[in-house]
């Protein structure tokens, strides 16, 4: 099974490219997750969508996308394609991440025409006539996302997906180039982990490691969103702590000689569809200058890494996570160990 995702700015070709793409590719379905936004609108508060200025805010939108994919190709397999805009690097980590993890290839272009044409074609671009001052607002909107659409492709779009420059090319050709691409290999998968989903609680350990400042070791994974500390899932039969030391060794290479001391057990509800469980942290030591410099990355799970203050943690860690370090990091001051119960001291 797989899934071709057609990404790139409003007013790039995306979905008249997909549909031409349907009709050269055997067995493709067509799957636009603009139909999730507008169900949206069907399905939560007013109040609620008012929060948010894009429909990619909702959480509920990205697991609608997955879940609707997934079970599409379930039901007819082949491939699904996949017009749609994602400009943000963690929106693509949750998505391709949890496809990855349902075992569907995601092969990942990019139409970019040039800006000029890519201008003029939001300045022509239609717009439904039963929409009170549609033409305004979607045009606005598209031009709204030029400059973010321009960080994206300075920081990770263009290394993460294969160009296709459409300023000369017809829909039809657009997708033939798509095609071709796809069928000769020139787009290969996406180089993201594949780890299974959960079906039951799960137990995970964590390793703190500091630099000569005290700052910790945060690594940024491929397959979900926000930064996160070295670890990973207990494997069956096998001790919390030395779990915790063979994963900082997988992801940083790093060889902890000690068993790392316990800083935090906290218990993390379900939020679905996670099941939740415990999570510890352990206390790994601070890091000789000579080994810090040498951390090593494995290319499919995590991006990169970094030293961080806590008040750096705050910003770039999840909520749950940045509590759950912040309780670690104290616990470490005194010594001590804490019981967690979502990040909350408990007893």
């Amino acid at each position: 099974m797989t899934v071709v995702w057609i990404n790139g700015a409003f007013g790039a070709g995306k979905t008249t490219a997909a549909r031409e793409l349907i009709e050269l590719v055997p067995n493709s379905t067509l799957f636009d997750p603009e139909v999730i936004g507008g169900s949206l609108a069907h399905l939560l508060p007013p109040k609620r969508l008012a929060e948010v200025g894009d429909v990619q805010d909702l959480p509920i939108w990205r697991r609608l996308v997955i879940d609707t994919a997934a079970a599409m190709l379930a039901e007819l397999g082949g491939t699904l394609v996949v017009p749609m805009t994602l400009l943000r690097q963690e929106y693509r980590d949750e998505i391709f991440g949890a496809l990855a993890a349902r075992r569907i290839t995601v092969r990942h272009l990019l139409l970019a025409p040039a800006e000029t044409i890519l201008r003029e074609r939001m300045a022509q671009r239609e717009t439904p006539p039963d929409l009170p001052d549609g033409e305004i607002r979607q045009r606005q909107w598209a031009f709204d996302h030029i400059e973010p659409y321009r960080a994206a492709l300075a920081s990770w779009l263009t290394a993460d997906a294969h160009l296709v420059d459409t300023s000369t090319l017809t829909p039809y050709e657009t997708a033939v180039r798509i095609a071709d691409a796809v069928a000769g290999g020139a787009v290969p998968p996406c180089d993201i982990v594949q780890t299974p989903d959960p079906t039951a609680e799960t137990l995970a350990s964590g390793v703190l490691l500091f630099d000569e400042h005290d700052r910790v070791l945060l690594v940024d994974p491929t397959y979900k969103p926000g930064w996160e500390f070295p670890g990973g899932v207990v494997e069956r039969g096998e001790a919390p702590a030395r779990a915790g030391m063979r994963e900082v060794a997988e992801e940083t290479g790093i060889e902890l000689r000690e068993v790392p001391r316990l800083l935090v057990v906290d218990w993390e509800r379900p939020a679905p569809p996670g099941f939740g469980g415990l999570r510890l942290l352990f206390d790994g030591g601070r890091l000789e200058p000579g080994v810090a410099s040498r951390v090593l990355l494995p290319g499919p799970e995590l991006r990169g890494w970094r030293f961080a203050s806590e008040q750096e943690a705050a910003g770039m860690l999840p909520p749950v996570r940045y509590e759950r370090l912040r309780w670690a990091l104290r616990a470490r001051e005194r010594g001590t160990a804490l019981y967690l119960e979502a990040g909350v001291p408990v007893g």
